[in-house]
């Protein structure tokens, strides 16, 4: 269980770019291969871009072909929360970090082994933790 990160939405607006903003708290989305980390193959953690919190790491980042990075896994389980998403008449399940509720992106069941999961995320609420 991860501790919950409240601010207003003022405070997320001053703290966040506009296209951050839109993705992270608005649930947009960004364009297929226009983010900056999905072809990024650079190592380390891949931290929520509102609070911190360490969601994905390069070693569970794998290219999809889908224009977004994707990951087999989450970093630690307990550092996201899902959700049905019936948004854009479909039936999705929604990725959100789970000490702020940012909208990450979702996550699909057609990934590689050994999970069967693809997390499909949007570099815009995404801040890379290089590793040394």
């Amino acid at each position: 269980m991860v501790e919950k990160i409240k601010k207003t939405e003022a405070e997320w607006q001053a703290q966040l770019t506009p296209e951050q903003y839109q993705i992270a708290r608005l649930k947009g989305t960004e364009r297929a291969f226009s983010g900056r980390y999905a072809d990024s193959k650079t190592p380390g953690v891949y931290e929520c871009v509102c609070c911190g919190t360490p969601l994905f790491d390069s070693n569970h980042k794998f290219d999809s072909g889908s224009g977004w990075p994707s990951y087999t896994r989450p970093l630690d389980e307990a550092h996201v929360a899902t959700e049905v998403d019936g948004s854009h008449g479909m039936v999705r399940t929604e990725v959100m970090c789970a000490a702020c509720d940012s909208h990450l992106g979702h996550v699909f069941n057609d990934g590689p082994e050994p999970t069967g999961l693809r997390y499909c995320i949007n570099s815009a609420s995404l801040k890379l933790k290089e590793r040394s």
